[in-house]
């Protein structure tokens, strides 16, 4: 159920990254660094605001000149008007017309003086002011900025010939009008009327500084965004390098584990690397190491599964391949009994043998729950004094300071390991010999440890014992009644619940054997 879920919430995901997920992790990186990079060139087109910007502040001082230039003419003679019109053309870059009230020209700068500007012909400049024009058209076109009209000077050298003058005598009020050089440069047009005489003024000026400004700003932030992508694809390549490379050397050493074609693949741990690509090469080969010591321990415990099983069943076969051929009733009995006990054996084997495969997986869903261990141990001795298991062997619970014991854990797995371990003390314990389960706090972990008055257990065997299957049984014992699961179960259980379990000697230096339990205390 919970797979459907997840599927059911991932489905919709993947639909809206499955786009993403086709394209290769360079791209991806490449395209992020560039979309960036594109989103600041985008600032190319908000030059166009500093245009304007630019363009109202000559805007106001074309009105603020031709306003007090006509405030000065009103009333001068007409050798005055001319004097002021030369000089302040001159000064000033403009090119200065007046026109009396019959419409007429009257007075002319640039007939008064040399001229102040002219008008640049695009045919004599070299090919990159073309290509500055054309950028300049194309900004136009994408941003939708409103054709200007080219400025021509009229035929007739007539009020009536300029809008702006008209419109100001009408209006009494000044006229400001933009027109566009054949360079493509602004001409901006002031008109103005002088007093009610019914004359006007009409200033000119061709203010190519400001395309130029325009155009190096926007040159200087090309050059930067330029520079930038470079450099950030070159980086972006680089990053692109270092995280997609050694990604692909791990994808290539886990397929060829995945398809098992050679034992010793080696998956790179990229030991200089302290990034989290060098975390997850470590962590894919400490995996990899992981799954493989689980796979020889599966195969070793199929092989030794194999072998455990095979001994009872031959013993089965051979009883009952004779049972036909024997006539003689006690022979027959006996070989009936040999398969009984071989059926019984075969049966705790599988028994056995299931619940050691599932302990591991079932432990790791478990829940752990505060487990009060004197109690689980007081009760556990109780239960098995009076169900008799312990024969004539007396087992005795001793604790070390006062208080309970807790642990975190899982109460019945924790009883099945004191269940072996007190299974195992009473098969080696003599007749009448005491069994001490002593329990005790001890740097913030529960010591358990279950003694016997036994023979003992090697020292060279303490680990052995722990094996599967690995049975080092008293003499005296019938032949099947121990599996060889009940020590390593226990330590699995152990080891699950972060604890130790190992073998060692009787504290107090007497003969008999010793297992020792340590769980981490529940935190009080």
């Amino acid at each position: 159920m919970a797979e459907r879920s997840h599927a059911r919430i991932a489905a919709p995901l993947s639909v809206r990254l499955g786009l993403s997920w086709r394209v290769s992790l360079t791209a991806r990186i490449l395209a992020v660094n560039i979309i960036a990079l594109a989103l600041l060139a985008g600032s190319l087109f908000y030059i166009d605001s500093y245009r304007r910007e630019l363009l109202d502040e000559r805007y106001r001082l074309a009105r603020s000149e031709v306003e007090i230039l006509a405030h000065a003419l009103a009333g001068e003679s007409a050798s005055r008007r001319a004097k002021l019109l030369a000089r302040i053309g001159t000064a000033q870059n403009l090119r200065l017309r007046l026109y009396g009230s019959d419409g007429r020209l009257t007075a002319d700068s640039f007939d008064l003086a040399p001229p102040s500007f002219r008008f640049v012909d695009p045919s004599t400049e070299p090919w990159y002011q073309d290509a500055a024009r054309l950028l300049d058209r194309g900004m136009d076109l994408l941003l939708g900025a409103p054709r200007i009209p080219p400025y021509r000077d009229p035929a007739q050298h007539n009020a009536r010939a300029w809008p702006e003058v008209m419109q100001a005598l009408s209006s009494h009020a000044t006229v400001i009008g933009l027109k566009e050089a054949p360079d493509q440069t602004p001409v901006i047009i002031a008109a103005t009327a002088l007093d009610n005489s019914g004359e006007a003024l009409l200033a000119t000026r061709n203010a190519r500084d400001i395309t130029e400004n325009v155009r190096m700003a926007r040159q200087t932030l090309a050059i930067i965004v330029g520079g930038a992508l470079v450099i950030s694809i070159l980086l972006s390549l680089f990053l692109a390098r270092t995280i997609v490379e050694p990604l692909r050397k791990l994808v290539r050493a886990t397929v060829r584990v995945r398809l098992g074609r050679e034992r010793a693949v080696v998956v790179p741990r990229l030991p200089d690397r302290r990034d989290e690509i060098g975390l997850l090469a470590r962590a894919v080969s400490d995996m990899t190491g992981a799954l493989r010591q689980r796979i020889d321990a599966v195969e070793r415990f199929a092989a030794d599964v194999a072998h455990e099983l095979k001994n009872p069943l031959t013993s089965l076969r051979s009883a009952l391949e004779n049972l036909d051929r024997v006539e003689d009733p006690a022979l027959h009995r006996q070989l009936l009994a040999v398969a009984n006990d071989d059926v019984r054996r075969i049966d705790f084997l599988v028994t056995e043998i299931a619940d050691a495969s599932r302990i591991d997986a079932q432990l790791s869903r478990t829940t752990f729950e505060p487990v009060d261990m004197t109690s689980l141990v007081r009760a556990l001795v109780a239960e098995r004094q009076q169900r008799g298991v312990n024969g004539s062997n007396e087992t005795s619970v001793h604790q070390t300071g006062a208080g309970p014991l807790v642990v975190p854990g899982d109460a019945p797995r924790l009883e099945r390991v004191l269940q072996n371990l007190l299974d195992n003390a009473v098969s080696f314990s003599p007749e009448g010999a005491a069994i001490e389960v002593t329990l005790e706090s001890t740097r913030g972990k529960v010591r358990i440890s279950v003694a016997d008055h036994g023979p003992g257990i090697p020292r060279a065997a303490r680990e052995r014992i722990f094996e599967r299957f690995h049975s080092l049984r008293p003499a005296s014992e019938e032949f099947g009644r121990h599996s060889g699961l009940g020590l390593s179960i226990a330590r699995t259980i152990v080891e699950a619940h972060s604890g130790t379990l190992f073998a060692t000697d009787r504290d107090d230096a007497q003969a008999g054997g010793c297992f020792v339990m340590t769980l981490p205390q529940w935190p009080s």
